[in-house]
C-alpha cells in the first residue's frame, strides 16, 4: 500500500549534502509554522535545481524512517523560492552567497529596508548607499554580485527543468553567462560543440524535449557533425565516404537520406565540414592532414642553417662516448637519421630506440646545436628523460599553451628558437597535435620521428606515424632485433610473439619469470584474483609498492571487468574510508590514485596524467591531486576531470610505463579483441607482467582479423606534394 503524499514548508536552514552532478540534496529546514522556542529541525532528502541557505521551500513526498539517520521526508519536487521573513532574508544574504555581504552586512542591510530586501535589490539597488557604511565601491560590487546570482538561479532551473543536470547547467552558465537561455532555446546542438562534457545526445534529447523536429533542418546538420565526430573517436577515422556518413546518420537519427544531403550542403557552406571527392571531412581534420602533408613536404625540402655531419665519424665519436658497439641495424638507422632533414625510427620493445636517440642527442649537443626531446605524453617524456639523461618535455608543454588567449605561444607565426627535435612514442601522435608541432617547427629543423607502428595508434584522429612511413616519403629505419639486455626476460620475448600471432612463452613450473599467465574463466573469480594478485602476492614476492607500482589494465570502461567497476573494487580494498568526495556515484579520497582525463592547459596537466590525491575538503568540495611532486588543486567543478586510476584502459596507458602490470583479458571483451592491443598492454609493463583471463581470450586476440583500417589521406597527400615539388 502506497503512502499518502504529504507537503511541507519551511526555510532552509543547511545544506548537509549535495550531489552536483544530479542535484540530488539533503537538507535540514526550519518549519514555517514552528512555535515560539520550538528547535525542531526537518531533513528533507530529494532533487532540486538550485538551492540557498535562507531559502524558503515547499516539498511534496512521503515521511520515511531511515535505519542510519533516522526520520526524513523523502520529497519527490522541491520548490525554492526568495524568502519573504525578515530573519530568512537575513539569513540568505548572510550566507556567503553574494560577494561583499558578511552576516554583519547582512543584517545592516535588513534593519534597513526589512522585507522590502529582495524588492530593493532586484530593483533599486542604488538604496543601497542608504545603509550606514556603504560606500559607492561596496554598492557596485553587492549589486553586481546579486544580478550574477540571480540570473544564475533562472538560468539554472530553467536548464534544469530541460533534464539537464546541476553539474552541466553549471558548465552552460559559465560558458554563456545570463545568454544561456536564448541560446539553448535558438540551438541546443550548439552545447554539443562548445560546452565540455556535453555530447550529441544529451543536446538531442533536449532539442526533442524543447519541440524541434526529428527530421528538422537544424537536427540533421548536427547529426551529420555528430556521425563525424564518433567515426573520429571511436575508430580514428579523418574522413567518411558520403555513403557512408548517410547511412550511419540515418540509422542513428532516423532522418531520411534527402534531408542529409541539404544538409551536408548547408554544412559545407557553413565551413564546418569539407568535401573532397566522395569523401567528407571534419573540417579541421581535412586542414590537418593538408597541413601535415605542406610542413613535412617544406622541412624535406628546406637546408639546415648548420654545417653538415659526418654521419660515419659522428657514429664512431657516439660509440666511443657512449662506450658500446652498435650493432649493424642500429648503426645504419643512426646513419640515416643524421643524414636526413627528417627521419622516423621504428621497431618494437628492446630493440634499440632508446640507444639511437641517446646517441643522436650526444652527437648534436656536442656540436651545439640546440637540441629538444619531446613526448606526447608526460609519463613518456619522463621515461624519455630518464633513459637518455637528456631532458624531455610534453608536445604541450614544448608547445605553451596560453590560456589568456586559447592557443599556443609557437605557431607559424611564432617558430622554435630550436635545431633538433627528437620526438618518442610517436604512434600517439594524432593529426591535430601533429599539425600545431609541425607549424611551429623552423624550416631549418632536423625531425626524428621514433615509435612503435604495432601499437595501438592515437587516441585522436588520424594515423599519423603509419602514413608517414606507408608513404615512402620520409627515410625511415625499421629495428626488429632484440637489443635490450632484459630480452632473456619474458615480458620482450611474449611482446613480439603477440605481434607475430604466437602463443605466449611460459616459464618453467617454479621458476621466477618477469611473465605470467593465469587461467580464469569467471569475472568473478578474475576480479578476485586480480585484488589478491596487486594487495598481496605482488607486493609479498616482488617487493613492489600497489599503490605507486602495480597497474591494471583492461580493454573497456564498463561491465564487470571494465575500469569503473575495477577501480570501485581495488579503491575498497585499499582505500575503504576516509574525508570523501563524491563527483556522481565516484568517492575520492586521500591517496586515491587518479587520472586526467581532458587536457586542461590553465592547470598544465594533461589527459592520462596521473597523480596521488594529497588532500581532500569535504567542506569546500575541493581536492589536491600530486602530479609527480607538482600539486595541483581541483574545485567542485572541475572534479568530471578526474577518474580512479588504480586500474585504466590500455588505450589510457599509452605511453606509460610501470613497474608492474595486471592485464585483465576475457571474451566479454570481444570487440575489442586485438594483436596490437595485448602487445600494448604487455609492453607498459617493465619489470612484471601479469595476464589473467581465459586461454580462449587469448587465442582470439592473436588470431583475430586485422585491426580496423583508420581512413585517412595523410600518405596520398605526401606522396603527391613530392611528385608536385
Amino acid at each position: 500500500m502506497s503512502q499518502a503524499s504529504h507537503q511541507i514548508s519551511g526555510s532552509v536552514e543547511s545544506i548537509l549534502f549535495r550531489n552536483e552532478e544530479n542535484g540530488y540534496t539533503v537538507l535540514s529546514i526550519r518549519p514555517v509554522a514552528e512555535r515560539q522556542g520550538d528547535t525542531r529541525r526537518i531533513t528533507v532528502v530529494g532533487k532540486c535545481a538550485t538551492v540557498w541557505i535562507g531559502e524558503e521551500l515547499t516539498a511534496e513526498g512521503t515521511w520515511t524512517e531511515d535505519p542510519r539517520f533516522g526520520r526524513q521526508f523523502k520529497a519527490e519536487t522541491i520548490t525554492c523560492v526568495a524568502p519573504t521573513s525578515k530573519e530568512g532574508i537575513r539569513r540568505f544574504l548572510a550566507g556567503g552567497l553574494i560577494r561583499g555581504i558578511g552576516p554583519k552586512l547582512a543584517e545592516a542591510i535588513v534593519n534597513r529596508f526589512g522585507t522590502d530586501t529582495i524588492h530593493i535589490l532586484d530593483h533599486r539597488p542604488d538604496r543601497l548607499r542608504e545603509v550606514p557604511g556603504l560606500g559607492r565601491k561596496k554598492c557596485t560590487e553587492i549589486r553586481k554580485s546579486w544580478s550574477e546570482q540571480r540570473q544564475s538561479h533562472d538560468v539554472m532551473i530553467y536548464l534544469q527543468s530541460q533534464g539537464i543536470g546541476t553539474a552541466m547547467a553549471a558548465r552552460i552558465w559559465r560558458r554563456y553567462g545570463a545568454d544561456a537561455i536564448a541560446i539553448v532555446k535558438r540551438n541546443p546542438y550548439r552545447l554539443a560543440e562548445e560546452v565540455r562534457g556535453i555530447g550529441f545526445l544529451t543536446a538531442d534529447r533536449i532539442a526533442l524535449q524543447m519541440g524541434i523536429a526529428k527530421d528538422s533542418e537544424l537536427r540533421a546538420e548536427a547529426g551529420l557533425l555528430h556521425c563525424l565526430n564518433t567515426a573520429a573517436e571511436d575508430n580514428g577515422h579523418v574522413y567518411l565516404k558520403q555513403s557512408e556518413l548517410f547511412l550511419a546518420t540515418n540509422e542513428a537519427l532516423d532522418i531520411p537520406i534527402e534531408r542529409l544531403a541539404e544538409a551536408l550542403t548547408a554544412d559545407a557552406e557553413r565551413g564546418v565540414v569539407t568535401l573532397e571527392e566522395d569523401r567528407v571531412y571534419l573540417a579541421e581534420h581535412f586542414k590537418d592532414e593538408v597541413q601535415i602533408a605542406f610542413r613535412l613536404t617544406q622541412l624535406l625540402k628546406a637546408r639546415t642553417l648548420f654545417k653538415p655531419i659526418q654521419a660515419d665519424k659522428a657514429v664512431a665519436w657516439a660509440e666511443a662516448k657512449m662506450g658500446i658497439s652498435l650493432a649493424s641495424a642500429q648503426w645504419r638507422a643512426l646513419m640515416m637519421a643524421l643524414e636526413n632533414k627528417v627521419s622516423v625510427i621504428t621497431g618494437g620493445p628492446g630493440v634499440g630506440k632508446t640507444t639511437i636517440i641517446k646517441a643522436l642527442a650526444s652527437v648534436y649537443a656536442f656540436r651545439k646545436l640546440r637540441v629538444f626531446l619531446a613526448a606526447p605524453t608526460g609519463r613518456a617524456a619522463k621515461r624519455m628523460t630518464e633513459s637518455t639523461g637528456f631532458p624531455a618535455t610534453t608536445l604541450h608543454r614544448l608547445l605553451k599553451y596560453q590560456p589568456q588567449t586559447g592557443h599556443f605561444l609557437y605557431t607559424a607565426e611564432n617558430r622554435f628558437q630550436g635545431d633538433i627535435f627528437i620526438l618518442d612514442e610517436s604512434s600517439m601522435l594524432d593529426a591535430s597535435l601533429t599539425r600545431s608541432f609541425l607549424n611551429a617547427l623552423p624550416d631549418h629543423a632536423v625531425l626524428i620521428f621514433v615509435g612503435d607502428t604495432d601499437q595501438l595508434p592515437s587516441v585522436g584522429a588520424g594515423n599519423v606515424l603509419s602514413d608517414m612511413i606507408t608513404s615512402g616519403v620520409i627515410p625511415c629505419a625499421h629495428l626488429t632485433t632484440i637489443f635490450r639486455q632484459d630480452a632473456s626476460g619474458l615480458i620482450v620475448r611474449n611482446a613480439h610473439h603477440v605481434n607475430q600471432g604466437e602463443a605466449f612463452e611460459k616459464p618453467a613450473p617454479g621458476a621466477e619469470s618477469d611473465f605470467y599467465f593465469m587461467e580464469a574463466q569467471d569475472p568473478q573469480k578474475m576480479q578476485e584474483m586480480l585484488l589478491k594478485m596487486m594487495t598481496q602476492r605482488i607486493p609479498a614476492k616482488f617487493g613492489f609498492d600497489p599503490l605507486h607500482d602495480v597497474q591494471v589494465l583492461t580493454p573497456m570502461r564498463r561491465g564487470e571487468l571494465g575500469t569503473d567497476r575495477l577501480n570501485a573494487l581495488v579503491q575498497q580494498q585499499m582505500n575503504p574510508s576516509g574525508e570523501t568526495i563524491w563527483r556522481g556515484s565516484t568517492p575520492f579520497r586521500k591517496n586515491d590514485r587518479v587520472m586526467q582525463i581532458a587536457n586542461n592547459y590553465d592547470k598544465d596537466v594533461f589527459n592520462g596524467d596521473i597523480g596521488i590525491v594529497a588532500q581532500v575538503d569535504e567542506a569546500e568540495r575541493s581536492l589536491t591531486v600530486c602530479f609527480d611532486g607538482r600539486y595541483v588543486n581541483y574545485e567542485a567543478d572541475a572534479l568530471d576531470e578526474l577518474t580512479l586510476a588504480y586500474a585504466t584502459s590500455i588505450h589510457k596507458s599509452q605511453g606509460s610505463e610501470y613497474p608492474a602490470v595486471i592485464i585483465l583479458l576475457h571474451t566479454h571483451h570481444f570487440k575489442l579483441l586485438r594483436k596490437n592491443l595485448l602487445y600494448t598492454a604487455i609492453t607498459r609493463g617493465k619489470k612484471l607482467v601479469v595476464v589473467i583471463g581465459s586461454s580462449k581470450a587469448v587465442w582470439i586476440t592473436l588470431h583475430a582479423d586485422a585491426e580496423l583500417k583508420r581512413q585517412t589521406t595523410l600518405a596520398h597527400r605526401l606522396q603527391l606534394n613530392m611528385t608536385n615539388a
